[in-house]
């Protein structure tokens, strides 16, 4: 499936029940991850941390990375709710791995039992999606380390910034018309 088509099906569909969603990008989620965050997320900085440090990121190479504001999904204007449409690429082993960091009284806006389930299902295929391309403070074949990391900057910081908790679809399969129909309640649960 081309690049897009997933994101496209699912906002399409969003619309069609009349739910407004468009592209974002918001400036506390940068390139620099946890190292570009204000202050008013320090909650959050010790498990970006030990995630960036469990995944073998480079310290010194992401902190002085530029604050370019990483291209997110969608957001959900009225209401400021951010959505993240996953598909089969971000279900690999080390995404699975993030979530043992993640306090326990995190705000999130999906399932971790049902994503941890998913990696778990997915990642033998998912940890082969690009598993070569380099990634910069993540090294050669780091591209797979730095998008679990930076989901999980997603997740836990979006919160953290004042914002309600990420919501996550997952989309596997690629179908994003069906990942919306098969979220439509829990969106409408949270975006009213």
């Amino acid at each position: 499936m081309p690049v897009g088509d997933c994101e496209n099906a699912f906002v399409e569909a969003a619309l069609k029940h009349g739910i407004r969603l468009v592209r974002y990008k918001k400036p506390w989620l940068n390139q620099r991850g946890h190292f570009g965050l204000p202050d008013s997320a320090s909650n959050v900085a010790i498990p970006l941390e030990e995630i960036f440090e469990s995944l073998g990121g480079n310290a010194a190479e992401q902190s002085a990375k530029r604050t370019t504001p990483l291209p997110g999904d969608f957001i959900h204007e009225s209401t400021g709710t951010l959505i993240e449409v996953d598909e089969m690429q971000h279900f690999t082993s080390f995404r699975l791995q993030t979530f043992s960091f993640y306090p326990d009284a995190s705000p999130l806006g999906f399932d971790v039992k049902e994503y941890t389930s998913l990696c778990k299902r997915h990642s033998p295929s998912a940890d082969k999606y690009r598993h070569t391309k380099s990634a910069a403070a993540f090294g050669v074949g780091g591209r797979l380390r730095q998008r679990a990391y930076y989901d999980a900057l997603r997740d836990l910081a979006t919160p953290a910034m004042g914002h309600p908790p990420l919501i996550r679809i997952p989309a596997p399969d690629g179908n994003g018309k069906a990942a919306f129909e098969r979220n439509l309640e829990r969106l409408l649960n949270a975006l009213t």
